[in-house]
């Protein structure tokens, strides 16, 4: 599940502390059940992303006002941990960078087709919906018709906006008379989407230019648990839009593929030394 205000798509690679924060929490809390982080050891963190400790206050407290972050001082320090909310966004998260991936070579021939009609004052839900639809891999075929490859549940989505008595959900395949080529470059930008790709795989690719130890588990990082932080929320930033449209109607030269590869390199140099850095920097304990 995506929240437009955690990750905006227009936001760029240089992200918000929040898209970060929660990049952090993904990376060294999630997998670690009931664990809370001190506010210093987010500061310490995130300020080796270029996110000032005004700043990275300000989004704690924000976080913690809109549910994604619970909070619980001990002694004179403030530790912060995941809400049950959080964690469902940084899950699906997980799974759309690591098990799904960005690449569709065994598509079905299946699309979902979402349609909707919102009242006109209903703006704020309208463009939360869209957004959470881009997210699931949806495109606008037309207004208020949206279509993603294969089979997509949006039943979550739908549910917590209140708008299930306003959309309709189908399944289908498209008649020999539809133009699936056509169809996909009317419905996404795919210069947009390439665009991201090229770009994540032009600033990460330098980072495997020497070659770990072999049998060291590390890179010549100076700083993993930064680089790690800002490879992951970059990543994510990259493949937001990205519908996973299927390989066969794509362009052979589609850059997805290859950035995905640097991603997981860069990925499996970072994890160990991270980890590592990790135990001995972060100030954590466990949640009441």
């Amino acid at each position: 599940m995506e929240n437009d205000d955690v990750l905006d798509p227009a936001e760029g690679p240089q992200q918000r502390p929040q898209s970060l924060m929660l990049a952090f929490f993904g990376n060294h809390v999630l997998e670690e059940g009931d664990l809370c982080v001190s506010s210093g050891s987010v500061i310490d963190v995130l300020g080796r992303v270029g996110v000032g400790e005004p700043a990275v206050r300000s989004t704690l407290t924000r976080m913690v006002n809109r549910g994604l972050l619970s909070r619980q001082r001990e002694g004179r320090r403030m530790y912060f941990g995941l809400t049950p909310h959080a964690r469902r966004i940084l899950e699906d998260g997980h799974a759309r960078i690591w098990t799904r991936g960005a690449v569709d070579d065994a598509w079905d021939g299946t699309w979902t087709l979402l349609g909707f009609s919102l009242p006109d004052s209903w703006k704020s839900r309208r463009h939360d919906l869209r957004s959470r639809l881009t997210w699931s891999g949806f495109g606008p075929l037309y207004s208020g018709l949206w279509i993603a490859p294969g089979e997509v549940d949006v039943t979550a989505v739908v549910e917590e906006l209140g708008l299930s008595d306003h959309v309709k959900v189908f399944r289908a395949r498209a008649a020999d008379l539809t133009d699936i080529d056509q169809m996909i470059r009317d419905t996404w930008d795919l210069e947009s989407i390439a665009a991201r790709y090229t770009s994540f795989d032009a600033r990460w690719t330098p980072h495997l230019a020497s070659e770990p130890d072999a049998g060291s588990g590390s890179g010549s990082e100076d700083d993993p648990i930064g680089t790690r932080l800002r490879l992951v929320s970059e990543w994510l930033w990259t493949i937001r839009t990205d519908p996973r449209l299927p390989a066969r109607h794509l362009p052979p030269d589609w850059p997805a593929g290859p950035a995905q590869e640097t991603f997981r390199r860069v990925a499996a140099r970072t994890e160990e030394p991270a980890r590592r850095m990790a135990r001995d920097l972060l100030d954590t304990a466990r949640a009441r």
